[in-house]
């Protein structure tokens, strides 16, 4: 038994060729009649929008999450300054929560039908909850073929139910990552595992990388940290990823955390020297641990993490962010989070239209300044790396695109997310992998009606 160490409307695309003439033929026919729908509905955004702009004066409420800034009032004053420039008639009043008491203001505003008109969150609770509940107007007309093309596949797929009706509109995303201390790394000749190029490995130069710095004489590499579930998306990333497993299907129906793939992995990890299960920490602890230069890599880790710690790293170390190992080593899935807006339905067509138009405004004209202010990175892989003046921060931005399934949307995932770091504690105090593994999957499934 392993002793235990305690120690992340737009249809004016490419109908513009209908515009060229050609022979009347049925093929004619359809691309004119495709031409008109297309002009006829431009207009009618045309309108729409006049109307919203020229109308007389809307007054919506915007709540928003501590996304980065977009919980600062003085900062939001100002994108509120740029957005009334261009639309004066609309006045946006913006309440500020956090997430201790900000779920129970919403749910109460709900039950007393005062619901704010937009709210700035993740598909957990724009999805999986209130638009699941019927609670929001769908989106799907700002869903445009333009958007749905630019924005990342997985960003896409967490924004619309089952039904395929659009509940968010995304603004901002990270992924989260892990981190290697480099220092080591080149000291012991474990440097030689890594492509330094594309910050990725293969799991098989990954089990080397550790292997070498154990034999170096360092008995504490990494920490499968399992004290409770702060930062168990590093831990989740590192075993669904070493041999191409999955947390849950791909339609969230159903926890798969006992295939062969994952059981491979955490019996990997278990057997690996240098690795070890800890139930004394957690991802923030783990997190520290790396900073301090206890742990030579961190599994719980992303720009804010490094942004937080980089007075306690100092000068001791360099930190060289990785994504996590997998079989070929780039079919890498992170974990990440997501963040957009949702629009309560509260029966009033003039706000509702008001507060589409601070959405697109938001996410599509003024798309930059607005995901600089979440402090993350766009959604889109148009836009330009709003941090490109920041050299570390930029790295982390090359992570967005390993951006994998966000499954967060699943019923039953509170429930699950407990079950699974008493799952690795089980493993660390030696219950077969199989056997831990098929009683998380019977708890989640039960937590998700299945």
């Amino acid at each position: 038994m392993k002793k235990l160490i305690a120690l992340a409307m737009a249809m004016v695309m490419a109908f513009s060729m209908c515009a060229c003439t050609v022979e009347k033929t049925e093929t004619t026919t359809t691309a004119a009649a495709t031409q008109a729908a297309t002009q006829a509905a431009t207009q009618a955004a045309a309108e729409t929008q006049a109307a919203v702009t020229e109308a007389g004066p809307v007054e919506i409420s915007l709540w928003t999450y501590p996304v980065g800034d977009w919980g600062k009032q003085e900062v939001v004053d100002k994108l509120l300054a740029d957005f009334n420039a261009k639309y004066p008639n609309i006045t946006v009043k913006v309440e500020y929560l956090t997430y201790t008491d900000g779920d129970d203001k919403v749910n109460t505003a709900i039950e007393g039908n005062a619901a704010p008109d937009i709210v700035l969150e993740g598909p957990e609770r724009l999805v999986a909850n209130w638009g699941a509940k019927g609670k929001l107007v769908a989106l799907n007309d700002l869903w445009t073929a333009d958007a749905k093309s630019d924005i990342y596949a997985s960003v896409e797929t967490a924004c619309h139910d089952a039904n395929g009706n659009y509940y968010e509109y995304p603004l901002c995303m990270t992924a989260h990552c892990m981190a290697i201390n480099k220092t080591v790394f080149e000291e012991t000749g474990a440097w030689q595992h890594v492509d330094a190029d594309t910050h990725t490995w293969t799991t098989e130069n990954f089990l080397k990388a550790v292997d070498t710095l154990y034999n170096a004489g360092y008995a504490n590499v990494g920490a499968v940290f399992c004290s409770a579930q702060g930062g168990d998306q590093g831990t989740r990333a590192l075993y669904n990823n070493m041999y191409g497993g999955a947390f849950t299907n791909p339609e969230h129906t159903e926890y798969t955390m006992n295939s062969a793939e994952n059981v491979k992995a955490l019996e990997t990890l278990y057997n690996t020297n240098g690795i070890n299960f800890d139930a004394s920490i957690n991802g923030g602890e783990e997190a520290d641990l790396f900073a301090q230069g206890v742990l030579q890599m961190a599994f719980c880790w992303n720009a804010a993490t490094h942004a937080g710690r980089t007075e306690v790293i100092g000068d001791s170390f360099e930190v060289f962010p990785m994504a996590f190992p997998s079989p070929n080593g780039t079919d890498v899935k992170l974990c990440g989070g997501i963040w957009g807006f949702g629009v309560f339905d509260n029966g009033d067509a003039a706000k509702i239209d008001a507060a589409k138009t601070f959405i697109k405004w938001a996410c599509d004209e003024n798309t930059l300044e607005a995901v600089k202010t979440s402090g993350f990175w766009s959604v889109r892989q148009s836009v330009a790396d709003p941090y490109a003046d920041n050299e570390l921060k930029s790295v982390y931005g090359t992570f967005m695109q390993y951006m994998g399934d966000y499954y967060n949307v699943i019923p039953g995932w509170t429930e699950a997310r407990a079950a699974a770091w008493n799952m690795l504690q089980q493993i660390g105090t030696g219950t077969p992998v199989q056997e831990a593994a098929d009683a998380f999957v019977a708890t989640a499934n039960a937590a998700a009606g299945k």
